[in-house]
């Protein structure tokens, strides 16, 4: 998983997850369909990926929700851990950063909101 863009965002970012503040992220559908990759699942442990493209710790999927822009909740939004005070201002920063990106959203705009969790690091021998 890389978040954000490959540069002082994604440091953040991922120094937000590493801490425990950041337990969601929210992405475009249309970036799936770009990409031709599926959805996420429930239980899926991803690479948390730094700005070199190396792993820096495992995450796992603990859910994920199709909606539109405008159907993200304040508890997801909040989840996400970047300081915003108000729904309001979660959106109006993340229009900004898809405006940004060359892809502006609207409020029917289809997005793919994902919680997760820093897997826990496996010790000891692996099982066979």
């Amino acid at each position: 998983m890389e978040l954000g863009t490959p540069d002082d965002l994604r440091t953040e970012l991922n120094s937000l997850v590493l801490a425990g503040r950041k337990t969601a992220t929210t992405g475009l559908l249309a970036e799936y369909v770009e990409e031709t990759e599926g959805l996420e699942f429930v239980g899926e442990r991803l690479a948390l990926l730094n700005n070199d493209g190396d792993s820096i710790a495992t995450i796992e999927v603990t859910g994920v929700e199709l909606t539109s822009f405008i159907g993200v909740t304040w508890e997801h939004a909040a989840a996400e851990g970047e300081g915003d005070a108000s729904l309001d201002e979660w959106r109006a920063g993340h229009r900004r950063f898809w405006e940004r990106e060359g892809t502006p959203v609207q409020d029917d705009t289809p997005v793919v909101c994902l919680a997760f969790r820093v897997a826990p690091t496996r010790s000891g021998p692996p099982t066979a």
